[in-house]
This record gives structure tokens, C-alpha cells and sequence, in this order.
């Protein structure tokens, strides 16, 4: 009897393991690019670098142009180690096993243990440790290892190098404006140059909502000649030279997009 109670347990050990789920992995933060709001970054991607799937940025007369945080997050190393290697570096621990790496900082504007947001300075682009130039060497790591990077849900591009803008830290306002086109309907592009395809039209006098702002092509309207255009909806875009926003440029706090 006893021995068919232990032959029964174990059967049900085995039953159960088997039925028992799996926990789930958890998922990997929202990265973005490690540079303030709307600014643009030339990102370098090879197979000899080390680690492979780092990140090489740069930018013109970039020494010294602030570092933000990729994703929230606790501070866990801000380590210098001379001229070798990193130099000086921030790693940032963001829960999950997920981590990222920032090195060859000229100095550092966070310390151990701090929680930091997206868009946070953690520091400010150098060339120590084993750097030939001022650049970011840029990192994203799963317990540890080296993992391909992606921005916003996008991986990066493997191998080559590719312009990255920035949304870290970009307000999540919005604006408005009245569309000024002396009665003519304003075309409705869907993307932010009049070289995209007409997708509708807005009437003159109509007020619109402006998600974000971005640049394109010029062009010449009511109010001068601007670069800007606004996006009014999903794939939908218009000049902002025939918008009356109240403002000459950007508008204060409505995001690039």
C-alpha cells in the first residue's frame, strides 16, 4: 500500500508539473532614442564592434550634447575606468533582466541608485576609455547579454548606419490652429511634403488639432515660408505656413513627430 501511494504521488507531481503554466516573460520596456526630444542622430550598427549589437551615434559637433535616459529605470553603475574600455559609463537597471549601457561620457549628472525618466540627463556625449572621437556608445542588454536594439517596438538597422530622431521626452500636448487660405480647401498630404499623396482637403477657416510637428518641404503660404508641417490626424499632414497657430516656428510644447 505504501508503495502505491508513493507511485501515486509522484504520477501527480508529474501531472501537475505538466499542467502547471509557464510565468510569462515579462516584456521588454519601451526603449527610445537616448537623445532629447526631436533631435536627430546618425546611428552606426557593425559585426566587429563589441559588443555586436551596440550602437555608435553621432552627430555633427556633438562633444558635450546631453545623454537622456532610454527608458525608465534605477541607476546601478556610473563608473569611470579611465582610459580604457567604456571610460566613463552609466548602466541603467529597468526591471526584467533589461538593462542599457551608455559609454564614453565626458561626465555624469546621475548617481547610484536614482530613478530616472525618460528624457532625464544622465550625462553628456565624450570620447574616454578607448574612444578615437566624441560619439554615444549606446547598449541594450537582457540578464546581461547583448541584445539587437529596437526603438519604440522597431529594431534598428543591422548592420549600416541609419538617422534616428528622437520622441524621448517630448511633451504629450498638442495645438491648435485655424486654417488661413483665403477660400481655397488646403490639400491634405500623408506625409509631411507636398511630394506625399493628397489624401483630402480643409476647408479655409476650419480649426484644426495638431498632434506634432515635424519638418518637410518647403513651402510658401499665408503666413511665409516654412518648413513646418503639422499632423492633423493618422497619415494626414498639412503646411503650417496656411495655418494661424499664434506662433512664428514650433509651437511651445506639441511634440515632434
Amino acid at each position: 500500500m505504501r508503495k502505491r501511494w508513493i507511485s501515486l504521488l509522484v504520477t501527480g507531481l508529474l501531472v501537475g508539473g505538466a499542467l502547471a503554466p509557464a510565468t510569462p516573460a515579462l516584456a521588454a520596456p519601451t526603449f527610445r532614442v537616448p537623445f532629447p526630444c526631436g533631435q536627430t542622430w546618425s546611428g552606426q550598427t557593425r559585426s566587429d564592434h563589441s559588443p555586436a549589437y551596440a550602437i555608435d551615434f553621432n552627430r555633427t559637433d556633438d562633444a558635450g550634447d546631453p545623454v537622456v535616459a532610454s527608458a525608465p529605470g534605477t541607476v546601478d553603475r556610473v563608473t569611470d575606468l579611465g582610459g580604457t574600455s567604456y571610460g566613463k559609463y552609466v548602466r541603467i537597471n529597468h526591471g526584467g533582466g533589461y538593462s542599457t549601457y551608455y559609454a564614453h561620457l565626458s561626465g555624469f549628472n546621475v548617481s547610484v541608485g536614482q530613478t530616472v525618466g525618460y528624457g532625464k540627463v544622465i550625462g553628456w556625449v565624450g570620447s574616454t576609455g578607448g574612444s578615437t572621437g566624441p560619439h554615444l556608445h549606446y547598449e541594450q542588454r537582457l540578464n546581461g547579454a547583448d541584445i539587437q536594439v529596437r526603438f519604440n517596438g522597431s529594431l534598428a538597422l543591422y548592420w549600416g548606419t541609419k538617422s534616428y530622431t528622437s520622441g524621448n521626452g517630448c511633451s504629450s500636448g498638442s495645438g491648435n490652429g485655424t486654417v488661413d487660405t483665403s477660400g481655397t480647401p488646403l490639400t491634405v498630404r500623408s506625409g509631411p511634403g507636398t511630394g506625399y499623396a493628397s489624401v483630402g482637403t480643409v476647408a479655409d477657416g476650419t480649426r484644426v488639432t495638431i498632434a506634432c510637428q515635424t519638418s518637410g518641404t518647403s513651402v510658401t503660404g499665408t503666413y511665409g515660408t516654412s518648413t513646418i508641417w503639422d499632423r492633423i490626424g493618422a497619415g494626414r499632414f498639412i503646411a503650417d505656413a496656411y495655418v494661424y497657430t499664434g506662433y512664428d516656428g514650433y509651437i511651445p510644447n506639441v511634440p515632434r513627430c
